[in-house]
């Protein structure tokens, strides 16, 4: 028996969806609430607005479900062929279910199975090489990779 090495299954990223909630807070109106200004703001981090979840009960899993809904509408991808989600975040809606079982719920992606990364800015990359090593083992076709946060509440 012989093993074609060239078979080599690769990861790919072939799709992208986004989800950012309405409200923005800018620099100006921290200048209200707290001792700071835009200038000294935006010198020592680049941030000029950060965007804002409001409503009551919303978390991580509104504003991903809506990203997702996205992402499966822009590459015509049916929930139910969807294996696996891995969702970045270290603001999850709670600590049981993950959050990727959660979003897994509302999206339809019932075949999916689903853990939680919390690893803070470097999870979402975590996440992306753990989804490849799926791929590429064979034991995976297609997986949705998830970073959400909601710094805010």
């Amino acid at each position: 028996m012989s093993i074609n090495m060239d078979k080599k299954i690769r990861a790919a990223i072939t799709g992208v969806g986004g989800y950012v909630p309405d409200y923005i807070l800018t620099n100006k109106e921290l200048e209200k609430m707290v001792d700071t200004n835009d200038e000294w703001i935006t010198s020592r981090t680049g941030i000029k607005e950060r965007r804002i979840l409001k409503g009551e009960g919303l978390g991580i899993s509104f504003m991903a479900e809506r990203a997702v809904k996205e992402l499966l509408e822009k590459t015509n991808t049916d929930p139910m062929d969807i294996d696996m989600v891995i969702c970045a975040t270290v603001t999850p809606d709670m600590i049981f279910p993950a959050s990727a079982n959660i979003i897994s719920d509302k999206v339809g992606m019932k075949n999916a199975w689903g853990f939680d990364v919390e690893a803070a800015c470097s999870g979402f990359l975590y996440s992306l090489n753990i989804a490849s090593k799926f791929i590429e083992s064979g034991s995976h076709k297609k997986i949705v990779v998830i970073g959400a946060d909601k710094m805010s509440s």
